[in-house]
């Protein structure tokens, strides 16, 4: 798809990042974690009734060419493409904008330089830093004929916060320009407190709505993971929007653990060497 005509001015009606046109609408989105290499996997993710996929380049062997790989086979389908890359680097993020992701996610962003870094890395000059190389992304994007200004227009900046050495610089960083989304990582935050995974410590609770009510003072959308319905409905009646739900590992096995303990086989049955499922 590129451009539709026919607005009530009769001017083009640009293509929107359906994330980002969803959040604007104040509507919560929902992400699930690409951990495999899988592009079967990743087109079914993609058609499941998702928001849009996170490539994990952090906690994974995903690959650019399996992110590069993924971009193309999901094209068009509903869930759009998004990575986390491995580091809050410029060339990080130009690595995976030229692959065509729609959303680039930033991890340890724990000061106001490293958020400023994060968005100049995903805007062109003059507003940013974004090298102008996009030949792979143009042949996958929704506007190609204009791309330069349809991702600059479109690219959702996610800056994840998971270090207490966040907290004290926290209004600066939700005040950064360019930052879309400040997301929670509440597991890295516990272990950065000192509570190793201890989520409902009251510190990490405390650490959370610090960095939730900034987000929402300067307008930004607030993020964080969310293991199960109850636990999402809970976080957006708080305000929270943008979501990272289970992995495609964590969904193989919570579908093989319904199907097989009926069964008697599964976690705790007797030869099972199954492990019980997270939150990736």
């Amino acid at each position: 798809m590129t451009v539709a005509s026919g607005g009530p001015s009769g001017d083009p009606v640009r293509w929107r990042n359906p994330v980002r046109a969803r959040l604007d609408r104040g509507e919560p989105v929902f992400g699930v974690t690409i951990t495999t290499p899988s592009l079967d996997l990743a087109v079914r993710a993609a058609t499941s009734g998702f928001d849009f996929l996170w490539v994990e380049m952090e906690h994974s062997p995903v690959t650019l060419e399996t992110l590069r790989n993924v971009v193309l086979a999901t094209r068009g389908l509903p869930a759009v493409p998004f990575a986390r890359v491995p580091v809050n680097e410029v060339w990080a993020a130009k690595r995976a904008l030229d692959a065509g992701v729609h959303g680039v996610i930033f991890p340890f962003t724990t000061s106001a330089p490293l958020a400023a870094q994060a968005a100049a890395a995903c805007r062109y000059p003059p507003a940013g830093r974004r090298g102008s190389g996009a030949g792979l992304a143009t042949h996958s994007w929704p506007e190609a004929d204009r791309y330069y200004d349809s991702a600059d227009e479109n690219i959702v900046v996610v800056a994840i916060i998971e270090e207490a050495a966040a907290l004290p610089c926290i209004e600066e960083i939700a005040a950064t320009p360019g930052i879309d989304v400040l997301f929670i990582g509440t597991s890295d935050l516990s272990f950065s407190l000192g509570h190793r995974g201890r989520q409902d410590h009251r510190d990490v609770q405390a650490a959370i709505d610090t960095v939730l009510q900034a987000t929402l003072r300067h307008g930004k959308i607030p993020g964080r993971p969310a293991g199960t319905p109850r636990e999402a409905e809970a976080a957006m009646a708080q305000g929270f929007r943008m979501f990272q739900l289970a992995s495609d590992l964590n969904l193989f096995e919570q579908g093989a653990q319904r199907l097989l303990e009926p069964l008697g086989r599964g976690p705790g049955a007797q030869g099972s060497g199954t492990r019980g499922g997270a939150l990736y």
